[in-house]
């Protein structure tokens, strides 16, 4: 059973109730932060500038009526302009070139003004072009709870943030798996909206791309039932009414499923049942045409990211760490033709996927593989086997919230573009 009320919960109801004073919530989550092994959550902090911060949430909403994120400890990648502080997309590179913000990112300004308290800006892999916490510039990011352990990436310090509690929510980016991978591998719920609404809602004003086409924002927190509640304070998404547990669900099934470990596949069975019994009606389908989402996916990732990067590194990449420097120089050299043919073929692929919601209200499938990342280990080929689970909805451009099983497996539910209160809201009634 889960317990009666959410820690976001919890907290909105202590600061709603007077119990408690936003600086005093702040003060609480800033006592557990940078608490893994390697020491860097965060890549920049400042804890009195945190403090005050909430000082001024609770002078900026004196009377009864509170924003959804009031009093909300919560931690911001450090790929969005907070004034005052470096953006250094995860590398010594930008954290040497990039003097201190002069103004809040459009992001930023979002979580300010809806009442949330940021705690700092936390690690991420470089240009959060990677999907396993490895960071050459500022360390490996280490799970809290598992010092042998990745947190996963790129949201890495995002997920670290919310697993040692120094955060309740953390703002992550999900391009290729961003925010689903580091949220299942630390035991987390990761909400990723739909493609376009960060843009809708102008949000990316001072935020670092990694590439247009397929960048997204959303959060990594602890239990499902918030989602409703961060998805409104980030985009203005009013909870939807209830949405019937008879929901019809497509089920990934058979050789897609290849290289799941035992874990992963105990999951996968874990959240039929659950979904079952809450009145959802299981069907499977194969994906097998899914496999060729990495190859159309890579090519355009890599030239947009080539040229978001190119003009502050005058087109020489060798200051990023390898394998990153070697697929921006691999994007740059990418003709028009070979981009017009892989935006076809993307157009294609986005086409197929939809058309499953005209079987099915939602899909299911692990956000990835494995549920565990050695730290130390060679992650050579973890790149590859995860994208494989991710790509495909970051190609449809779906909002897909990863649900948290036991071990670091996590199972992707998926809605079509633009049901994100839908999902939200389904997802809010799972035991």
């Amino acid at each position: 059973m889960r317990p009666e009320a959410s820690v976001v919960q919890k907290l909105r109801q202590r600061l709603l109730a007077g119990e408690s004073t936003p600086r005093e919530i702040a003060a609480e989550a800033l006592a557990n932060a940078n608490s893994n092994a390697s020491r860097n959550v965060y890549l920049a902090q400042d804890r009195e500038w945190t403090l005050r911060e909430a000082e001024r949430v609770r002078s900026l909403f004196p009377g009864s009526e509170k924003p959804p994120l009031f009093g909300l400890p919560v931690s911001l990648k450090d790929c969005f302009d907070l004034e005052g502080f470096k953006t250094t997309a995860g590398t010594k590179f930008y954290s040497e070139k990039n003097p201190p913000a002069t103004a809040d990112s459009a992001l930023a300004r979002r979580l300010r003004e809806q009442g949330a308290i940021i705690t700092g800006k936390t690690h991420l892999h470089p240009l959060a072009y990677g999907i396993t916490g490895e960071n050459r510039d500022f360390g490996d990011c280490l799970q809290p709870l598992e010092a042998s352990l990745l947190t996963g990436g790129s949201t890495s310090g995002g997920a670290a943030s919310v697993q040692e509690g120094s955060a309740v929510a953390a703002i992550g980016t999900d391009t290729g798996g961003s925010i689903r991978v580091p949220a299942a591998l630390c035991g987390l719920a990761g909400y990723r909206a739909s493609i376009g609404l960060a843009w809708e809602r102008k949000l990316w004003g001072g935020g670092v791309h990694l590439s247009q086409t397929f960048d997204t924002l959303g959060w990594l927190f602890r239990d499902l039932r918030d989602g409703p509640r961060l998805a409104e304070g980030l985009f203005g998404l009013e909870a939807t009414a209830e949405v019937s547990p008879r929901a019809k669900v497509g089920a990934v099934k058979g050789n897609f499923l290849r290289d799941c470990d035992s874990n992963v596949l105990l999951a996968c069975e874990q959240c039929e049942r659950q979904l079952a019994a809450a009145g959802a009606q299981i069907d499977r389908f194969a994906a097998d045409e899914w496999e060729e989402g990495m190859s159309i996916y890579a090519p355009i990732q890599a030239n947009e990211a080539a040229a978001i990067h190119a003009p502050h590194t005058g087109g020489d990449f060798s200051c990023f760490p390898p394998p990153i420097s070697e697929r921006l120089a691999w994007g740059a050299s990418l003709g028009g033709d070979e981009l017009q043919k892989q935006r076809a073929r993307h157009a294609e692929f986005r086409a197929r996927v939809d058309a499953l919601f005209g079987r099915y209200d939602f899909l299911l499938l692990p956000c990835s593989p494995l549920c565990q990342l050695r730290a130390g280990a060679d992650q050579t080929e973890t790149r590859s086997r995860i994208l494989r689970y991710t790509v495909p909805l970051s190609i449809a451009g779906t909002p897909v919230l990863s649900l948290p099983f036991a071990g670091g497996a996590g199972m992707q539910l998926v809605a079509p573009r633009g049901a994100d209160r839908k999902l939200l809201a389904y997802a809010a009634k799972l035991n």
